[in-house]
């Protein structure tokens, strides 16, 4: 029963720190001081990427979602509101995605449970 409180704790957190962001986005957007967002798609993809680390724990695999995840919604937002066209964007997130994988091998973050320890 202990092992369930934890984890039934985190929900909440997530769910709190998503209506932040999309709340947030949704004013800055009717101020006029970044319209034209999808703060929904932007807060889901944010949301997203916390969840993995907080549901299952920092390894490699959740480091290179979580953090994929939260560049994909940055990039999304810069998009959106005119700052970053798609011929940039795309490429971009191909060259995070690289940089993404090749932290997670080279820093001190444990390799996920499922994986056998014989492998490096």
């Amino acid at each position: 029963m202990s092992t369930d409180a934890p984890r039934s704790s985190k929900a909440p957190l997530v769910f709190s720190l998503l209506l932040i962001v999309i709340g947030t986005g949704w004013l800055l957007t009717a101020r006029q001081l970044i319209p034209g967002v999808n703060w929904i798609w932007i807060g889901l993809l944010a949301a997203l990427g916390i969840m993995p680390a907080i549901a299952w724990g920092l390894d490699k695999v959740t480091f290179v979602i979580g953090t994929m995840l939260i560049i994909t919604s940055i990039a999304s937002l810069a998009r959106q509101s005119g700052r970053l066209d798609l011929n940039i964007e795309v490429p971009s997130l191909v060259i995070a995605a690289g940089v993404v994988i090749l932290a997670a091998r080279v820093l001190p973050i444990p390799n996920p449970a499922w994986i056998q320890s014989g492998g490096k």
